[in-house]
């Protein structure tokens, strides 16, 4: 039976302001349309034979887009931008969107960026708010990386933040982040509605490893992916041209593996996919080693994709347990992996030739693709409507081929990870042909 969850967007208050947008609430007149608050999707498109399927309002996804009435007058708003957590393809897309569609498409002209994360609104660390205008922000998406710099943590430091905010008069914050970011967003939203203001707090989910609940994917993934891929095109050309050669690719993933399986399911040369989700042994007749060696034995190479959080079972705990983002710290799964299989086929005496290949840094530093980098504009674009439509708690999604409104607190309250006993990792197996279970 399909699981119930409650949909419903948080407000500041009714929408008294005309709109400056210039869309049409008439249909066939060739002008693109208001979007009304009673326009939703259906979130699970799954039915069973004879399943009686009714829609209760909060089961709906709200539909993103420009509203024909807005809560805030733009001359009286003070917008901010802050970016948070790791680095990933298409920060800077996302920044530029937010601004230009406040600039252009509202008169919003004073916009803020908040420096090196949320850190940028402590007073020790003597940071000052960056004034954001067109002039300044219409190149950066061309760069990799944050304009604004990120850092981790802080998202902790509720009273400071929102004390800031308060002192600035900024009433629209977008936060550009993952779990961690929009765990901080969701609590800043919380205090500020306990003080009374009137401040839209709106996320906007950045996540390179497609993690967060509800969205059915983050900006910057399918880069990863892209570039992920030609990292395992060049380990493969190694482990073909070399007498029982492997190659060794680690991937970002710390507790979904999404990266590894849809970059396995893209080049069709992978022979064995290691995720966070999916336990495997390492020794045993069914274990990782001896199944590589009968793959080696079978056809003279293999290629290894491993999410940096897989396997973490097989590593002594790290000496910290948590980094400033609150996530746990991994062992190193590569460099392990590396080792194991270099000293059990020493310890056969069979002859390999392996390369280890680790892009981590080269993709989250690097620019967005085509694709990616559109999907960044349109998310801008629509967390700005939201803002000027009063709505707050909240992240700009993609949910069944439109864009929502997704609460926050349902964002975040689990991850998202790849199900072992559903399609996509169905196809993982059949695509590299490994077994099922390596246990």
């Amino acid at each position: 039976m399909e699981q119930k969850f409650d949909f419903t967007i948080s407000e500041l208050g009714a929408c008294k302001v005309q709109s400056p947008v210039g869309s049409s609430k008439r249909t066939g007149d060739a002008a693109s349309n208001f979007v009304r608050d009673d326009e939703y999707i259906i979130y699970d498109l799954n039915a069973a034979h004879g399943e009686n399927i009714t829609f209760d309002r909060r089961h709906l996804i709200e539909k993103a887009g420009p509203r024909e009435r807005i809560f805030f007058k733009p001359q009286k708003v003070h917008a901010a931008i802050v970016t948070c957590g790791g680095l990933c393809p298409g920060l800077n897309d996302v920044i530029r969107a937010v601004v230009m569609a406040l600039w252009y498409q509202y008169g919003v002209n004073k916009i803020s960026g908040i420096p090196f994360g949320y850190r940028g609104f402590l007073s020790k660390f003597n940071h000052n708010l960056i004034p954001l205008k067109p002039d300044l922000v219409k190149d950066i998406h061309r760069e990799g990386g944050t304009f604004l710099g990120s850092s981790r943590g802080y998202g902790d430091k509720i009273t400071e933040i929102v004390d800031v905010i308060e002192k600035h008069g900024i009433n629209m914050l977008f936060t550009i982040g993952g779990d961690g970011t929009q765990r901080g967003s969701l609590r800043i939203a919380e205090e500020v509605e306990r003080r009374g203001l009137n401040v839209a707090v709106i996320g906007i989910p950045k996540t390179i490893d497609n993690d967060l609940s509800f969205i059915e994917k983050s900006f910057g993934f399918e880069t990863a992916v892209s570039e992920a891929a030609r990292a395992v095109i060049g380990a493969h050309v190694e482990a073909s041209c070399a007498v029982n050669g492997i190659g060794l690719v680690k991937v970002m993933g710390r507790e979904s593996g999404f990266i590894a399986a849809y970059t396995a399911l893209g080049t069709r040369d992978v022979n064995f996919v290691l995720v966070p989700e999916v336990h495997f042994d390492l020794d045993g007749e069914n274990g990782l080693l001896a199944n590589l060696e009968r793959r080696l034995d079978k056809r003279g190479h293999a290629v290894i994709v491993v999410a940096e959080g897989a396997g973490q079972e097989h590593l002594e705990a790290a000496s910290a347990k948590f980094d400033a983002s609150g996530n746990k710290k991994l062992g190193d799964i590569g460099l392990f992996l590396q080792e194991r299989i270099s000293n059990y086929f020493k310890a056969i005496k069979m002859e390999v030739n392996m390369r280890y290949i680790d892009p981590s840094y080269m993709i989250r530093a690097t620019t967005a693709n085509p694709i990616d980098s559109t999907y960044c504009a349109r998310l801008g674009t629509y967390a700005v409507h939201a803002a000027m439509a009063g709505k707050t708690k909240m992240l700009v999604s993609h949910v069944n081929d439109a864009f929502v409104h997704v609460p926050t607190e349902l964002a975040i309250s689990e991850r998202n990870r790849i199900h072992p006993e559903k399609a996509l990792w169905r196809d993982v197996i059949e695509a590299t042909g490994q077994p099922c279970l390596m246990r």
